[in-house]
């Protein structure tokens, strides 16, 4: 059984725990990553229930060390990882506290280098022809008033994950970058508006099934006809 590795795991019903949820479904053994034990355990409850294997694994992204210990706790196998890390976080520039844009800045985009080098390290040492994929946003090609914290760390990521994506083609190794165009129809933003359900029956919210769908989609494109970027979003989001 081939092995995946998701961070930046949250609620059950957001992007990570679906996207854990539908790898496992795809016969991987899924390895489940995030800061807050509880979610972790609700999700690999979860794909247990559903006759699959998923391991918890408690992990900051922005720390080395801890990266590194989570790659060896994995062993030998990892074909699949996700790199699904970093929230918006809003704020004018000027009013801004300089370790606020800093912790933007680190979970959004060095955490995905430090999650990048190794999973690399580890498909190049093991001769994988792995697939590592990044979550966008739509902050991840343009900057918009109140959220330039989280705009400069997606833009970063995206340009970090176009380089990594060039730079081991030659290897055969499959680097990608979802980007997600608004609202998904989650647990995170069911808590924040009164009018969710309202939202999702008009089709304003995206559908995170569909979305870990396009994941899967990216995992099992052949190396002669590969994508480097997907864009998702509904029918109604002005973009």
């Amino acid at each position: 059984m081939k092995k995946a590795l998701v961070i930046g795991v949250g609620p059950l019903n957001g992007l990570g725990g679906q996207l854990c949820r539908k790898i496992a479904n795809n016969n991987f053994e899924v390895f489940i990553a995030g800061r807050t034990r509880s979610s972790l355990d609700n999700v690999v409850n979860t794909i247990f229930n559903d006759g699959n294997k998923a391991i918890p694994i408690v992990v900051d992204a922005t720390d080395e060390n801890q990266i590194k210990n989570m790659i060896k706790e994995i062993g030998p196998g990892l074909d699949f990882a996700v790199y699904n890390v970093g929230n918006s976080r809003p704020g004018k520039i000027v009013e801004m506290d300089a370790n606020y844009f800093r912790e933007s800045w680190e979970s959004g985009c060095f955490g995905g280098f430090l999650f990048a080098k190794e999973v690399i390290k580890k498909f190049l040492i093991e001769k994988t022809a792995g697939t590592l994929i990044f979550t966008g946003a739509s902050a991840s090609l343009r900057g918009k008033s109140n959220f330039g914290a989280f705009n400069s760390a997606k833009g970063a990521l995206r340009n970090l994950a176009q380089a990594l994506a060039k730079e081991y083609a030659e290897n055969s190794i499959h680097i990608s970058h979802v980007i997600v165009d608004g609202g998904l129809a989650g647990e995170r933003i069911k808590q924040r508006l009164s009018d969710f359900e309202e939202r999702v029956k008009e089709g304003k919210l995206i559908n995170i099934e569909n979305v870990t769908d396009a994941y899967m989609f990216l995992y099992n494109q052949s190396k002669d006809a590969w994508t480097f970027e997907l864009d998702v979003r509904t029918s109604q989001e002005n973009w």
